[in-house]
């Protein structure tokens, strides 16, 4: 086993053959500084000879000051019945201005006869002769060889003899590909083993992940002699994807003791990996391994009480070894332990003895019980918290309030709504029209406020989700409300929950305001703001 690998991305070509991946030529530049940053060896920009936006990429990356990465260009080997230097395709590999080819050819004799369509010696030439010239025009070669366990397996001459072919024509890496991702880690380090009495030239392991186990294959390979892997950020790929490097990484790094990246590159990880989920448009999974957001979150009162002493007792890894952290939850299953972190995370002093820490947790149960849930909520939590030691923040107060919803005969709709507020021991009544009910509302409740609390001006709802939490009662089900809000600088976020839509959106909407008047109270009793925000329509005062 290596003390040392190097990796290889390939999330700029192989990842964005993803469902739902698309990449603009700006979009694989900034993943290049940031992968280049992170202090990846290779990265695989794309195949000029098969696209015009990947030819772009190639002539855009030279303006680029990368500090050490190599940026390769991917290609098939020659055609069948060409010459090498006749082939478009190498000749687009030229044309790229590269220092480095990744080239793949077949190794499973079936793929040979029945997708190429030539002869089992015209493909092993086909290999030889796309290296040879490459090599000879000064380029580091490296060979992908395609199907390769599958071939192994099916004919095992053969497949050995596909690479001895890049062997001979001077290839600097074999890769050994697991393209249909089908092979278990068993095979895959007997496989290698028995390859390596034959193989003098690098080994490179390629896995994709159908089988669930590309990451799994890829440390057995390590394990067995490869020091090159290739990957995707976030394991993007066809069909189920590639090995994801960014579980590849640590595992080698930090259990297995191989060197990857340099310790403070390490910590790079996480971001990377929100990085590229945010620029491919796709909602990071909290579930992800390593760098997800719930990676190291603690839930369970008896996990968070032994994690709070020992962070080993519920962590395979230290979290902060590769950017991420850890979280605490509160849910109907938080002990103790959950509020006393998360009151001390929050500010709020609060000891273990205080009546208060036992009644806040009964009604954090009894709010879920009935469809709260906090884990997204925490400016919610935080006045639960507070409410339970005392602290009222109470600024105003509801006497009612009523929507009106109006169809005229043209079909289009019309919402008022009609809010009555106490505040500051005057009874106050507004109206506001908005886009439906709750944005009526909002507008309304903001207008009331506003005449005491012009502090409500600086904020606005930046975000708006409804569940439904029983399926089964169809119109009649209860709904949970979140609502995100922002004053521009900070967001936060509030739930909500009810049988009615609107009331749900109410319980939400007020917590958002009480959350952000408790967190400038100073300001709230000067009557100061400084900000006016179009959507909200009222003056600065």
């Amino acid at each position: 086993m290596a003390s040392e690998v190097k990796m290889y991305d390939t999330t700029l070509r192989d990842g964005t053959q993803g469902e739902g991946i698309s990449l603009s030529v700006d979009d694989k530049l900034k993943i290049t500084e940031k992968l280049d940053q992170l202090g990846v060896h290779y990265i695989e920009g794309g195949w000029p000879g098969s696209n015009p936006k990947d030819m772009s990429y190639f002539e855009e990356v030279k303006k680029l000051s990368l500090q050490s990465a190599v940026i390769t260009a991917f290609g098939s080997t020659r055609r069948p019945g060409v010459t090498a230097e006749e082939d478009p395709n190498l000749k687009r590999i030229l044309d790229s201005g590269v220092e480095a080819a990744a080239i793949f050819g077949k190794s499973w004799d079936f793929h040979v006869t029945e997708a190429l369509q030539t002869s089992l010696e015209e493909n092993v030439h086909m290999i030889y002769d796309s290296i040879r010239y490459l090599k000879e025009k000064g380029l580091e070669v490296i060979f992908d060889a395609e199907h390769f366990f599958d071939g192994y397996k099916y004919n095992q001459s053969y497949a050995i003899r596909t690479i001895e072919a890049a062997q001979e024509a001077g290839a600097d890496c074999i890769v050994l590909c697991d393209t249909n991702g089908g092979s278990l880690p068993s095979e895959i380090s007997g496989i290698l083993t028995e390859l390596q009495r034959d193989v003098t030239t690098s080994i490179g392991i390629h896995c994709h992940n159908d089988g669930e186990l590309a990451v799994a294959n890829t440390l057995e390979a390590v394990k067995t002699g490869a020091v090159h892997i290739q990957g995707t950020v976030n394991g993007y790929g066809e069909r189920c994807g590639n090995a994801n490097l960014i579980s590849v990484i640590p595992n080698l790094q930090l259990k297995m003791g191989i060197s990857c990246l340099g310790e403070e590159q390490l910590k790079q990880l996480t971001e990377v990996s929100i990085y590229v989920h945010e620029l491919a448009n796709q909602t990071p999974p909290n579930s992800q391994p390593f760098t997800g957001k719930s990676a190291f979150a603690h839930k369970g009162g008896m996990h968070v009480s032994a994690v709070l002493k020992h962070p080993e007792t519920y962590e395979h890894i230290t979290p902060e070894k590769i950017g991420n952290e850890r979280r605490v939850l509160v849910s109907e299953l938080s002990g103790q332990s959950n509020l006393l972190f998360k009151a001390e995370e929050l500010g709020i002093p609060l000891d273990k003895d205080n009546p208060a820490v036992k009644e806040t947790i009964e009604k954090m149960k009894k709010m879920e019980h009935l469809g709260y849930q906090y884990e997204a909520a925490e400016a919610s939590f935080e006045l639960l918290i507070r409410n339970g030691i005392g602290e009222k923040h109470e600024y105003f107060h509801l006497d009612h309030f009523k929507i009106i919803t109006d169809r005229e005969k043209q079909g289009t709709f019309t919402t008022e709504a009609v809010v009555k507020m106490d505040i500051q021991d005057q009874s106050i009544m507004t109206a506001a029209e908005g886009n439906g009910p709750v944005n009526a509302l909002d507008y309304a409740l903001r207008k009331a406020i506003g005449e005491y609390y012009p502090l409500v001006h600086e904020m606005y709802l930046s975000d708006y989700k409804v569940r439904v939490l029983d399926e089964a009662e169809a119109t009649a089900s209860t709904v949970r409300v979140l609502i995100e809000s922002s004053d521009g600088k900070e967001t936060w976020s509030t739930v909500g929950v009810s049988a009615n839509i609107v009331e749900a959106s109410w319980y939400a909407l007020v917590d958002s305001i009480r959350y952000y008047f408790m967190k400038h109270e100073d300001r709230l009793m000067k009557n100061e703001t400084t900000v006016f925000h179009p959507e909200i329509g009222v003056r600065n005062h």
